[in-house]
């Protein structure tokens, strides 16, 4: 039988859990874990336009990061954001390649560049998913030079961040198929072991929160920006599995000492 303590432990460990496997599940899927405010203008035109450099298929990081450092977007563990202006008929970026006919042409002024005189464009987020190939793919330290050296530390910091989230979310899972098999065979033991996998998904939560925001320190230590809330959700999470991981271990270390007890009393 277990005492009305233990239970209450084991009740309020489980919400903890279940709140941090929420918060941590919606931080990864969402883009805002870094957000870039950068005023300066876009001057890395090469013919092509930026969202034709944003979503290119000869992927690099320096491809997106000047973008990012130069305009306002966001960064997150499987998402890249820039704010562009929405496609219109008469706004071209100074940088897009000229109109092909002369239709294009009449539809986009000149004078229309962000110039005085004519109204700012309406801008739109756009959004680029990175893929499991390019999750993997080894950070050069000069890009663009033939085979350049490869950046082991920032190699290791990008897939870190997206990996140790997703190793805390399967411990998270594994910890609540050991206690639904604790509970089916109506034993305590277990429960310890529960305790210890919360720990353990708590401290990669916590990795990969820092391996994200020294990555980002080294991709543009000068830009300008912030954190944003899916950040600070994935953080929110490594205290919520500790203390469940405590709650845990206390229940079963307490309710054992106390069984422990109770039979030595029934013996004498």
């Amino acid at each position: 039988m277990v005492d009305n303590r233990y239970a209450t432990a084991l009740v309020i460990g489980s919400v903890l859990s279940l709140l941090a496997t929420v918060y941590l599940s919606v931080a990864v899927g969402t883009q805002q874990w870094f957000q870039y405010s950068s005023k300066h203008g876009d001057k890395t035109g090469n013919g092509t336009s930026p969202r034709e450099r944003f979503m290119a298929d000869d992927w690099e990081e320096k491809n997106f990061s000047d973008l990012l450092l130069q305009r306002n977007g966001t960064l997150g563990l499987w998402w890249r954001c820039i704010q562009l202006p929405s496609e219109s008929l008469w706004y071209r970026e100074p940088d897009d390649p000229p109109a092909v006919n002369e239709s294009d042409a009449r539809a986009q002024p000149a004078d229309c560049a962000r110039q005085s005189g004519c109204p700012d464009p309406k801008m739109e987020t756009f959004c680029v998913p990175f893929t499991l190939p390019q999750q993997f793919r080894a950070i050069p330290k000069t890009p663009g030079n033939g085979e350049p050296e490869e950046d082991l530390l920032r190699t290791y910091l990008w897939r870190c961040q997206f990996l140790l989230p997703l190793v805390s979310l399967a411990l998270v899972f594994l910890s609540a198929l050991v206690g639904f098999c604790a509970c089916l065979c109506r034993s305590f033991t277990p429960t310890l072991g529960v305790g210890v996998l919360h720990f353990l998904a708590g401290l990669c939560s916590l990795g990969a929160v820092c391996c994200f925001r020294t990555s980002v320190h080294l991709l543009g230590p000068g830009a300008d920006g912030s954190v944003g809330w899916s950040f600070y959700l994935a953080l929110i999470s490594f205290p919520l599995q500790i203390m469940a991981g405590a709650l845990f271990l206390w229940a079963a270390r307490s309710h054992r000492k106390s069984y422990t007890r109770i039979a030595a009393y029934r013996i004498a």
